[in-house]
């Protein structure tokens, strides 16, 4: 199972990964800003009875890590970043500042994720791809069972990750799609920090900002 929310002023979705039959479960991306919006994704939680297992991130950009030291008080669970988002997770506070935002909560990183591992819940099993551009320690986690992958800002309907933020890298970012997202099987689905779902397929055939040579 897999459920979106969308939160905060810059409409990220964080997802919640479970599987039913242990009841286990995985956010990624917890950018539940506001109250209502951390209470709503609990009371998901706790009304289907899921046990939060990990916390991931795609990367340590604000809108995505809001509700990071929420989760984390709440049930008691690791967070996985990867290592080269230090600088831009350290960041978050200052940037939170900038923007007005008051209410954010800085929280430790548990440990350092990196492309090749693998998060189990029950049956359920999530492959790690790195896929710097938008950030330079951007990740990507594949459910290739259920023929998926959660893309964080890289990949999304009609459109790509921005690189105009410190440390991106716009050729980083298409190689990124190309050789990690493109290489997926077409009727893969994409779910994306930002906006409706998609396809690898849809997007190989109608992206304007990837072209396929």
């Amino acid at each position: 199972m897999i459920q979106a929310f969308e939160f905060s002023p810059f409409q990220e979705n964080t997802y919640v990964i479970a599987d039913e039959t242990s009841g286990d479960a995985i956010v990624i991306d917890p950018g539940c800003y506001e109250q209502a919006e951390k209470e709503a994704l609990s009371q998901f939680l706790d009304a289907r009875k899921l046990t939060l297992k990990y916390i991931l991130l795609t990367h340590a950009h604000l809108d995505h890590v809001f509700g990071l030291a929420y989760l984390k008080r709440r049930y008691k669970v690791p967070a996985y970043l990867h290592e080269r988002e230090q600088v831009i997770y350290a960041d978050v506070p200052t940037r939170c500042a900038l923007y007005g935002l008051r209410g954010y909560e800085h929280s430790e990183i548990d440990a350092w994720l990196k492309e090749g591992d693998q998060f189990r819940i029950g049956g359920l099993t999530l492959d790690v791809l790195f896929t710097p551009g938008h950030a330079p320690g951007h990740v990507a986690f594949v459910n290739h069972a259920d023929r998926y992958i959660v893309g964080g800002d890289v990949l999304f309907r009609g459109s790509v990750g921005r690189t105009d933020f410190p440390y991106c890298n716009h050729s980083d970012l298409l190689n990124s799609i190309r050789t990690k997202f493109f290489t997926l099987p077409d009727d893969y689905t994409v779910y994306a920090g930002h906006m409706d779902p998609t396809t690898i397929g849809h997007e190989k055939r109608t992206n304007p900002f990837v072209k396929i040579t």
